[in-house]
């Protein structure tokens, strides 16, 4: 995947399918440390520790419409390429935390990509799903939590075209005063 938010809507489909009603994203970038992490927590159906083992394998998927599933294969990969780090862990009915940890400096990072429009779209078409992004730079933080959204939305919906192109633009202001580079 050419850039990080297309890791991080296939990571938050995974979730979608998995039923969760809440999803959590922390992008915590740490220059002086050196690290780009991406923490996903989810309250979906959760997976069973052989499926755990398994789902980094590229050759196993859970889906009945193809019998491949690179997203998470590919992510772990890119986190490895760069010295970092990849972890899955879940429990049946309780829901899954994936952490991928990417090295910051590493010329291997992915970028950033357009994470507004992926987090703001995810968020729109899925309504009832209360979705945290929280992303953190060198000690200042940016939070978009769907449920602070929709109450000062005050019933209009996060599905109106106008709304979503204010979303998106809200929060890439937000990053780009953080100095998030995309």
């Amino acid at each position: 995947m050419k850039d990080l938010s297309l890791h991080v809507m296939d990571i938050l489909q995974n979730s979608t399918r998995a039923k969760a009603s809440k999803i959590e994203l922390k992008i915590i970038e740490d220059t002086k440390n050196d690290t780009y992490e991406l923490l996903f927590i989810d309250n979906g159906c959760g997976m069973d520790a052989e499926t755990v083992a398994r789902v980094s394998d590229p050759f196993f998927t859970t889906r009945t419409t193809r019998k491949v599933g690179l997203g998470i294969p590919l992510l772990k990969q890119n986190c490895e390429k760069t010295g970092g780090h990849f972890k899955i862990t879940s429990e049946l009915g309780k829901g899954t935390t994936t952490d991928a940890v990417f090295s910051h400096s590493n010329i291997d990072r992915p970028a950033l990509g357009d994470i507004a429009s992926t987090i703001v779209f995810t968020a729109s078409a899925n309504p009832d799903i209360h979705f945290i992004y929280t992303h953190v730079k060198d000690g200042q933080t940016y939070v978009f939590d769907t449920d602070e959204v929709n109450e000062a939305l005050e019933g209009m919906s996060m599905q109106n075209p106008e709304i979503i192109k204010y979303l998106i633009e809200m929060i890439r202001e937000n990053l780009q005063e953080m100095g998030v580079e995309f």
